[in-house]
């Protein structure tokens, strides 16, 4: 991008090469010199229909393993039937360049604005000038579960600080005294949050926490080999600390990656191990226990994301104020928590 290169903000450069007045001639001069040198020439037709309305949203999910960015997508195709828009969803696979591409391909006139979950990849390169480039060409943009602070854009979300905090204090309930997490690199916003809220539980319960006992995971695109992975270091985790009694996962993958490795060292789950995880998908019903979970409420998450964006998009004030919207979430019980001493 011309912005990165030159080192100015993508405004300047934008203004630049528009000729704009408030662009010294020298700045001008540089970023149209660079620009012919490179044969870079923006967007035409994207920018030529920006008030033309297509009555389309693109939606970017980083990956459709997890049933939660599934329910997501239903609850933004219910929202937008509702209004005639009609949707186009498209994968980044967890990828910055595929995310990066695909924002390219969507905005070259196809859509009126986006929905977007960002991938893993561009959490780890806190790179965002592809969705800063949307914004400063007004182009509307909602981003779901994931979140910048950086973007000065809508957002819907959970309170994952909360949320984490209320399932590691449903542990603490069920009486268990050394609690474990498994969550992500903290580059990825909800896994930072949500060991956030476990630290906060145990703090509150005046256990002190024990930096063994939290497992930051990065798993890869690969469902079934980031599971056997996930699997083989929780063996030896738990082999390594036979007290244990409590995990927290920040999603349902890694739950059934925990109960594997229960299975294997024949840890009985829920009565030496309680075992609880966010999303509430078909995972968590399916598995055996089956799992106590966060209700992330996906559907609503994808109806409320849907609905701000189509505001934006017919909206007719100059200036508009940016929104976060928190879904509250639910604490399902289920089998693999519960536990009674004898």
């Amino acid at each position: 991008m011309l912005a990165k290169e030159l080192d100015l903000s993508i405004s300047t450069v934008s203004k630049a090469l528009h000729d704009s007045h408030e662009i010294s001639q020298e700045t001008k001069d540089k970023v149209q010199s660079f620009a012919k040198l490179y044969h870079y020439k923006p967007n035409n037709i994207a920018l030529s229909l920006k008030n033309q309305s297509t009555k389309t949203i693109g939606v970017i999910i980083p990956e459709i393993v997890h049933e939660f960015f599934s329910k997501v997508i239903q609850g933004i195709e219910e929202a937008a039937l509702e209004k005639d828009y009609k949707v186009i969803v498209s994968m980044s696979n967890e990828s910055y360049e595929s995310e990066v591409h695909n924002i390219e391909l969507l905005n070259s006139g196809a859509i009126d604005g986006f929905i977007i979950g960002l991938s893993k990849e561009t959490l780890e390169k806190n790179n965002f000038e592809h969705i800063q480039e949307c914004i400063n060409y007004n182009t509307p943009v909602v981003l779901f579960d994931r979140v910048v602070d950086e973007l000065n854009a809508d957002k819907v979300i959970i309170n994952d600080v909360e949320s984490g905090r209320k399932v590691t204090k449903h542990l603490i309930d069920c009486g268990r005294k050394n609690i474990a997490i498994v969550t992500t690199p903290d580059y990825i916003t909800v896994g930072k949050k949500r060991l956030e809220g476990y630290l906060e539980a145990l703090n509150e319960a005046g256990i002190p926490p024990n930096e063994n006992n939290i497992i930051k995971f990065n798993g890869g695109k690969s469902f079934s080999k980031t599971l056997h992975q996930l699997e083989e270091l929780l063996v030896d985790f738990l082999k390594n600390n036979p007290d244990i009694d409590g995990l927290v996962t920040v999603n349902e993958a890694n739950a059934v990656a925990v109960l594997r490795a229960a299975r294997q060292l024949q840890i009985e789950v829920p009565k030496q191990l309680s075992v609880v995880t966010f999303s509430d998908g078909i995972i968590s019903k399916s598995t055996f226990p089956s799992l106590t979970t966060i209700s992330q409420q996906g559907v609503e998450m994808g109806k409320q994301a849907a609905i701000a964006l189509i505001d934006s998009i017919e909206s007719t004030c100059p200036i508009k104020k940016v929104k976060t919207i928190e879904i509250p979430t639910k604490l399902i019980l289920r089998e693999s928590s519960s536990f009674k001493s004898t």
